[in-house]
């Protein structure tokens, strides 16, 4: 089964390079499959943005506009669950959860995204990646079937000018901006943890078996909440969320590709589905991609 969510594509006239995009001008599409081998599908994906509200309950007066007010943060997350298929799909269900709660209910906490004072903002995110670890630790005990209970978590959240990417295991984030493709994230992994040890060369890890192994996952014995910082104030970037689904049958150097012809959110992650699922498919496959439109390529 496919699931899909999508927001509105604009073709609006042209903003400022260091002008936040309106909400009609954000393109985001996210889509998960089961694969060709799999019979269940354990991922999980969240695609949302972050609004302060005011909910009328009860008034004399018509309900007036403008209620939802301007957009705090842009929210792309994927989840690859690990062990048997009900524990692994609950695992990443318990993640997802955790991390929805955390966005929804930290709205001052996006005002310090880029100030002097963010630590404050990335400390709890780590919290938040922490209280989903200890959480799924917790219904593991409780779980006959569910000895190894973990899920990997890559979580970026858009608070203009600057996005937060949030890691755990080997799901990853990437930046498309002027042609190039860099992977944000950094693969925790035992292949990937002798490669910065200087005992493998990349190319080796690449076809190791260590290099699916997780050294640090959510619900793991290990788990190390990693944070990064980019800025993605200049209009045409792309932010490409994804597990290892994808990228187990595509490379870096065709992603990129992909993205530097992209038409929109929703077509590219179509493009990139059906060329995994046409190289077998031998996982679950989700990806979520978002961009802010760059009017001078419409």
């Amino acid at each position: 089964m496919t699931v899909k969510i999508a927001a509105p594509f604009s073709t609006s006239t042209r903003a400022p390079a260091d002008q936040r995009p309106r909400d009609d001008e954000l393109d985001l599409y996210g889509v998960t499959h089961a694969g060709l081998v799999r019979p269940d599908n354990q991922d999980q994906f969240l695609l949302a943005t972050v609004h302060p509200q005011v909910v009328i309950h009860g008034s004399s007066i018509p309900a007036p506009e403008g209620l939802c007010g301007q957009r705090l943060a842009t929210i792309l997350l994927v989840a690859d669950g690990v062990g048997g298929s009900a524990a692994g799909s609950r695992a990443s269900q318990l993640a997802t959860e955790a991390v929805t709660h955390f966005v929804a209910s930290r709205m001052r906490s996006y005002q310090t995204a880029g100030a002097s004072c963010e630590e404050e903002f990335t400390n709890e995110l780590r919290a938040c990646a922490m209280a989903a670890h200890d959480t799924v630790r917790a219904e593991a005990l409780t779980r006959p079937d569910a000895r190894t209970m973990a899920t990997t978590l890559s979580l970026a959240v858009v608070a203009w000018p600057w996005m937060y990417i949030l890691q755990l295991g080997d799901s990853r984030c990437y930046f498309f901006e002027d042609g190039t493709l860099r992977q944000v994230t950094r693969d925790q992994t035992l292949a990937q943890d002798l490669v910065d040890d200087g005992v493998l060369e990349r190319e080796t890890a690449q076809k190791s078996p260590l290099a699916h192994v997780l050294s640090s996952a959510i619900g793991a014995s290990t788990a190390t909440p990693e944070v990064t910082r980019v800025d993605v104030r200049k209009r045409g970037c792309v932010v490409l969320v994804c597990t290892d689904g994808l990228t187990k049958h595509v490379t870096d150097a065709e992603l990129a590709t992909h993205l530097g012809d992209m038409e929109s959110a929703e077509q590219v992650c179509g493009a990139l589905l059906q060329l995994a699922l046409e190289r077998g498919g031998t996982d679950n496959i989700t990806i979520v991609v978002g961009r802010a439109v760059d009017d001078k390529k419409q």
